[in-house]
């Protein structure tokens, strides 16, 4: 009996006549094969106008039958930065661990007012980081592939919130106090329902004035690994207020007539911080436990309050002095009135 014949399949070899982007040779420099080091020939060319919304990056060939996704910004401005190859790579290479890399053993008693204080500020950052989080991963899948660097930036964001919200909360915990009654903390952010409008509201805003809070807790810190929590949060706090005022930066200079919008999601988060006195926060235990940390103690709360006051000033001129350098100088005149008070001539 004769064997059955086999026919081989037809064989489309259509995928080696390559018209563009091939001999592309990346070369690694001091810092590794970075994805700046990846955009030779066109591979760095990042259009003003992406494509139609298909999931392939930038740089490779869409394929016909790739389905379109549901909704993805089209225009660069909408959620281009221009340091965030620069920053995902700083943030790849600074991950750290609450587990190890803080040293517990150096958290020790303290009298209860400085406990109860500090598991009060923990409590509202755990909250807030939490927000932190929670609202840049709702837009990640909305970041066309020819804008993938910002998607990777937002990926490295939600490592560091959920760092941030391990730490404070193992801080709380570990040395036998607890979480504390929680305000609303950012809750209003989570309303926030355009990238530019999250971009403006949480990164130039919100981070900023969290960071200035990171920066004084490692000075009113009352042991070395609280010191360490605060100066690590910070760093990582540095890089998420980065994107947002580059991004905002390059929105304003590619689209200034976008400006007047800008100043509308202000006028909103300004409004909010107005109502619980620049805190982020709600519930005033949070600017009461920050003066009893700051003054050593109950017994020295108003010299604390006095110190909380500097940091007010300093949380408004930094901001401040970052939307100047976006191209919101004007905004002086229009900030809210609680938070225009601090504002330095």
């Amino acid at each position: 009996m004769a064997a059955p014949i086999i026919e081989s399949p037809g064989l489309d070899l259509s995928w080696l006549n390559i018209d563009e982007g091939w001999g592309a040779r990346a070369t690694p420099g001091r810092k590794g094969l970075t994805l700046e080091d990846l955009n030779v020939l066109t591979y760095g060319n990042v259009p003003p106008e992406a494509g139609v919304a298909l999931m392939r990056m930038r740089g490779a060939q869409a394929d016909p039958r790739s389905p379109r996704h549901r909704r993805q910004y089209r225009s660069k401005a909408d959620v281009w930065s221009e340091s965030a190859m620069l920053l995902y790579e700083e943030a790849v290479q600074r991950q750290w661990s609450s587990a190890v890399d803080i040293p517990w053993e150096l958290v020790k008693d303290i009298p209860d007012d400085l406990e109860l204080a500090m598991c009060t500020l923990c409590t509202f950052l755990t909250q807030v980081e939490f927000i932190a989080g929670d609202l840049p991963g709702r837009f990640m899948g909305e970041v066309h592939p020819d804008q993938f660097e910002t998607q990777l930036f937002l990926g490295t964001q939600l490592m560091d919130e959920s760092r941030h919200e391990d730490v404070f909360r193992k801080r709380a915990l570990v040395n036998g106090g607890g979480l504390m009654e929680a305000g609303t903390g950012a809750s209003g952010l989570l309303t926030a329902d355009d990238f530019t409008e999250m971009t403006a509201r949480l990164h130039l805003v919100g981070e900023g004035f969290v960071q200035t809070i990171f920066r004084m807790g490692e000075l009113i810190s009352t042991n070395d690994a609280e010191k360490r929590i605060y100066r690590l949060a910070a760093q990582d706090e540095s890089r998420h207020l980065a994107f947002g005022v580059t991004h905002l930066k390059y929105l304003v200079e590619t689209e200034p007539d976008r400006k007047e919008e800008l100043h509308h999601y202000l006028d909103i988060q300004e409004g909010a911080l107005g109502q619980s006195q620049g805190s982020l926060s709600t519930n005033p235990a949070t600017s009461e436990a920050l003066a009893i940390l700051a003054g050593g103690g109950i017994e020295h709360l108003d010299e604390g309050m006095q110190k909380v006051m500097i940091m007010r000033k300093k949380q408004i001129n930094e901001y401040m002095h970052r939307l100047e350098v976006i191209g919101l100088g004007d905004r002086r005149e229009r900030m809210a009135p609680n938070m225009k008070i601090f504002l330095e001539d």
